[in-house]
């Protein structure tokens, strides 16, 4: 992995998305710090300069538009060079009963967690094509694989996820083009304070709670080594395994779990 390696993380601001751009920072690569709150990503930027020693780039970007998407990353490119990985972390999820979602908060979940990916995904792809290379890192959700009550939408959006994943890594494979989808279960972000303000389910999660660190590191880990997918905690990935091969069995064993929210 050379020095110049130039990643770009959206959502960069906080969670995961900094956490992982600490780490690119601490291996002497690029990162490319891109989400809505510029101030946040310049306190981020100053933060990997002091203890790494490392310059880090900084762009606001919304990712629901996709005009402001594509002129964004010509600057970019522009101004730091070609992508070589790109990690589409941004999203966020709101947990309602369908009957009680509120159309804006369903389109946003869509527009950030679905379309606003392609939009980056679309973006960086006609470069890493012409020179045959590159990564995409795409930030899913155990919610893909495996749906609860109150998350009909943040599921079904990450099921959108898994399943552009899975068709754009055939479609890019013969240019060299790595595809990753990355599928965590709860992680101990500012997400809970965004998905549910009471703030029930992260206390009835908290002994299963993933650490951004945790994560991270497995996302830094597939850009030395690709994989195919990445599924934490092993024993959500098992589950939901179990449930595509009898869901209604696991569904009755797990109602409780199920309805955590």
């Amino acid at each position: 992995m050379c020095k110049d390696k130039i990643v770009v993380i959206t959502g960069a601001s906080s969670g995961i998305g900094a956490e992982i751009a600490r780490m690119i920072a601490s291996k002497g690569w690029a990162p490319v710090l891109m989400a809505r709150s510029f101030d946040k990503l310049e306190h981020l930027r100053n933060e990997i300069k002091n203890d790494y020693k490392t310059t880090a780039h900084t762009f606001q970007l919304d990712v629901q538009d996709k005009n402001h998407v594509e002129s964004v990353f010509n600057q970019m490119q522009l101004e730091v060079g070609a992508i070589d990985v790109l990690i589409n972390n941004a999203g966020f999820g709101i947990f309602d009963y369908f009957h009680e979602a509120k159309m804006e908060d369903i389109e946003g979940m869509f527009n950030t967690n679905v379309l606003g990916l392609m939009a980056c995904t679309k973006a960086v792809l006609p470069g890493m094509i012409e020179r045959k290379r590159g990564h995409i890192i795409n930030i899913a959700s155990q919610a893909g694989k495996l749906a609860t009550v109150k998350g009909s939408v943040y599921a079904a959006t990450k099921h959108a996820v898994l399943g552009f994943s899975n068709s754009l890594r055939m479609e890019v494979k013969d240019f060299g083009i790595q595809v990753t989808t990355v599928n965590p279960g709860p992680i101990q972000t500012n997400f809970f304070k965004i998905a549910d303000q009471s703030g029930q389910y992260e206390k009835n999660i908290a002994k299963w709670i993933l650490q951004p660190s945790e994560v991270a590191d497995k996302v830094v880990g597939t850009i030395e080594k690709p994989v195919r997918e990445i599924n934490i905690p092993g024993w959500m990935e098992a589950g939901s395994k179990m449930y595509q091969l009898m869901p209604s069995i696991i569904e009755k064993i797990g109602k409780k779990a199920f309805r955590q929210k």
